[in-house]
């Protein structure tokens, strides 16, 4: 049996792919490696891999062994820091199961050059979602994942192209890009950047009757901006608003769109542990160092 561990923004979320555990980030500062059992009995994993925040400190897929600094460059920037996260990391680095940790996609990885002019491109969990979506739609995609903030990728010729951060265009529930006046209440010392961003979200800057329509707009202008590197390549939505908002996104872009929900990141994170420690020693163009 194979876990993938998915550190996402409100909650990490478990899945041997055909069982699945999800605990809020709060609750996971109590975790114990053991409670891996309400999966499948621990003596039976034969792999894991897992997310830890931005995942920015390394460029391959890793041994959790060989992780400096649990994978990232540093805890400040932009999200919340709960410590759920971290002691998930650390309970499973001490469990001496077999584990490997993704990157994130950023200006050391293999993405195509042009999207370097900007420091983050995705989170690590995007990658888990992004090999998901390739065993569906094999090697042309690009996927929009929508909940608490949106990040779209593009996978061209089977390998990841590039993408779209939280911080860059479209806003999530929660999250979102600083604006004008986001920027100005930095400036006058009325909030600091990160929690400006935590509250650039829809669900701060919209009434409720127009959320959702700016998330479909939003996400669609993001694939649409991707589709300008691959015209035909199909599209897909993932994450906890993806079937909420299909019907408009497909509406906006003229395409039949593939949904899959909130445990898209973990259940591919599964398929890349086995994948992994079955031998393979590329992940859509990402090297593994094993």
């Amino acid at each position: 049996m194979y876990i993938g561990i998915d550190h996402g923004t409100s909650a990490i979320r478990f899945s041997s792919g055909e069982n699945y555990l999800r605990i809020t980030r709060e609750e996971a500062r109590d975790f114990q490696w053991q409670d891996l059992g309400r999966l499948c009995p621990p003596e039976e994993i034969g792999g894991i891999a897992l997310t830890y925040s931005m995942g920015d400190g390394i460029s391959m897929v890793t041994p959790i062994g060989s992780v400096e600094g649990r994978g990232i460059r540093s805890r400040e920037g932009a999200g919340k820091h709960i410590g759920g996260g971290t002691r998930v990391f650390d309970q499973i680095r001490e469990s001496g199961l077999p584990a490997v940790l993704i990157p994130g996609l950023h200006r050391e990885s293999p993405t195509d050059v042009r999207f370097r002019a900007y420091s983050h491109q995705a989170s690590p969990e995007k990658i888990g979602i992004a090999y998901r979506v390739s065993e569906d739609l094999g090697r042309d995609f690009v996927v929009s994942d929508v909940s608490s903030n949106t990040v779209t990728l593009l996978v061209k010729d089977g390998l990841i192209f590039g993408g779209f951060d939280a911080c860059i265009f479209a806003p999530g529930l929660e999250h979102g890009a600083l604006d004008v006046d986001a920027i100005r209440r930095v400036d006058a010392g009325l909030s600091t950047a990160n929690e400006a961003f935590l509250q650039a979200g829809v669900n701060h800057t919209l009434p409720e009757k127009e959320r959702l329509p700016a998330l479909a707009l939003f996400s669609a202008m993001e694939c649409a901006a991707l589709l300008l590197l691959n015209p035909d390549a199909r599209v897909a939505l993932a994450g906890t608003l993806g079937p909420t908002i299909s019907g408009d996104v497909s509406a906006l872009l003229g395409r039949e769109v593939a949904v899959y929900d909130e445990w898209c990141a973990s259940s591919g994170l599964a398929l890349i542990a086995k994948d992994v420690f079955s031998g393979k020693r590329e992940i859509l163009g990402i090297s593994v160092d094993m």
